[in-house]
């Protein structure tokens, strides 16, 4: 279980990176989405927007305190 879940929030993490690098340029969430999110990580809008109301260091931090 704890491998599955390490992939998932490092997937998050990564599209939490790339939205932070974009928005430091301007761009508006929906416009990051559909840009840069949509193609690379084939996941829809709401999926979007659940990945980012997600803790992932502190979530990462437990998961390998937990190990």
């Amino acid at each position: 279980m704890a491998y599955h879940r390490k992939n998932y929030l490092e997937k998050v993490l990564k599209v939490q990176q790339i939205t932070l690098e974009h928005r430091k340029q301007g761009l508006y969430f929906k416009e990051i989405y559909y840009q840069y999110i949509e193609n690379s990580f084939n996941i829809s809008k709401r999926t979007y927007d659940s990945y980012l109301g997600i803790n992932v260091k502190k979530q990462l931090k437990e998961l390998t305190e937990n190990v």
